[in-house]
């Protein structure tokens, strides 16, 4: 039985699409791109470590994207394309240094090689703990969607937090404080997709800047929005993601 909670979506015998949300949301992240997706592909989403259905992983994002392995593993997949933002990005560069037979394609949204200073990760994660997410919460949509947007992303992002273990988002908390791959870009050898929000002040443009020039060969796509601009400004996200895959899937 795998730790990660899971969904699986579209025809059973369509290339396998990873879907990996990003920290504080829950795998219905991707609803807007489903549609589109699973006409193609056989998506199998994912929640994070202790988000909703899946269970806390006290680790690093190696420990995570050895998750996903196991995953992938229990369903008897052995290649996937695989999405994923913020820390689902993470996770996706981290699979294709660590495991690279196991990617056709990567598409990093919204994400970043190194997400700031440990401390305040660390900070963040003692306050979790000792308060709950809910204290947290306008902030995080704040720096997650542009300021005036009111669209209905806002409410199902309010949704996806109630279903957060606090314990299981400290220890991702802790996962992104010592993540740095920026030094082993030049090593991801998968075709790769990066997707920057034009507005993003939790990844900003010179987060994806880092990723598209260190990944060989990499594609940097600039779309509206913030944060989360797959929930903000889907239609562009979608289109992105959609001509990478048709191009990168045999």
């Amino acid at each position: 039985m795998s730790a990660l909670n899971h969904r699986l979506d579209g025809p059973g015998d369509a290339p396998v699409l990873v879907l990996g949300p990003s920290l504080g949301t829950t795998l219905d992240l991707w609803r807007p791109q489903l549609p589109a997706l699973t006409a193609s592909w056989r998506t199998l989403r994912f929640d994070l470590p202790g988000h909703d259905g899946s269970l806390p992983i006290h680790g690093s994002v190696a420990d995570f994207a050895d998750a996903v392995v196991d995953l992938l593993d229990a369903l008897g997949v052995g290649r996937a394309a695989y999405a994923g933002v913020s820390l689902g990005g993470a996770i996706g560069t981290t699979l294709a240094l660590r495991h690279p037979d196991r990617l056709t394609s990567l598409a990093l949204c919204c994400t970043s090689a190194r997400f700031g200073d440990a401390g305040p990760w660390h900070e963040r994660a003692a306050r979790v703990r000792a308060e709950g997410l809910e204290p947290l919460t306008d902030m995080f949509l704040g720096r997650w969607f542009t300021a005036g947007y009111a669209g209905p992303g806002v409410a199902a992002v309010r949704d996806m937090l109630q279903r957060i273990d606090p314990e299981g988002y400290a220890a991702c908390c802790e996962a992104l404080a010592g993540f740095d791959v920026r030094d082993r870009l030049g090593d991801v050898n998968v075709p790769t997709l990066v997707v920057a929000g034009a507005e993003d002040m939790a990844t900003p443009l010179d987060h994806a800047d880092v990723l598209a020039g260190g990944i060989p060969g990499a594609e940097l796509v600039v779309v509206p929005g913030a944060h989360l601009a797959g929930l903000e400004c889907p239609e562009p996200v979608t289109e992105a993601l959609v001509r990478h895959l048709e191009r990168t899937t045999a």
